[in-house]
């Protein structure tokens, strides 16, 4: 596994995410879609990176299993009682990705998944809304990792 391969499947998951809620499609046919046209694909002239698959399906995955859990603890961080809801569908996407790392994949270095997640929000917005991908994964890194977060 290369961090270009995991980059990579963060990004895929963030967009599959957004495909799951926007065009409401299943867990198997993002699976079948991601991995047969798009991870290590040339799409309409963008080259998309090969991505760690294993880590792709295991976070999306677990995200869909967790997600009441996940939106709850994105809901209560959220700055001014903003919902969850109303923010933006590749944000909510990231947050929750950015979570379940921060909550349930204790290999990956906190500081690590939560730069990755503001770096794919920065890929589609503004330093405003990347601040608020990383306030929200900071807040909950300081509750899911005390000692790594000091």
């Amino acid at each position: 596994m290369s961090l270009d391969q995991r980059s990579a499947a963060r990004l895929a998951i963030v967009q599959a995410l957004y495909q799951m809620e926007v065009a409401g499609k299943g867990l198997n046919e993002v699976f079948a879609e991601f991995e047969s046209h798009w991870i290590g694909r040339e799409i309409e002239g963008v080259q998309y990176k090969p991505a760690e698959l294993t880590f792709f399906r295991d976070v999306l995955q677990g995200i869909l299993t967790d997600q009441v859990a996940i939106d709850r603890q994105i809901d209560r961080v959220l700055s001014g009682g903003w919902p969850l809801a109303r923010v933006e569908a590749v944000m909510r996407a990231a947050m929750r990705a950015g979570a379940y790392e921060l909550r349930s994949r204790k290999d990956v270095p906190a500081r690590a998944a939560i730069k990755e997640y503001v770096d794919v929000a920065g890929a589609f917005f503004g330093p405003t809304e990347s601040g608020m991908v990383n306030a929200v994964l900071d807040k909950i890194a300081r509750e899911e990792r005390v000692g790594e977060m000091g």
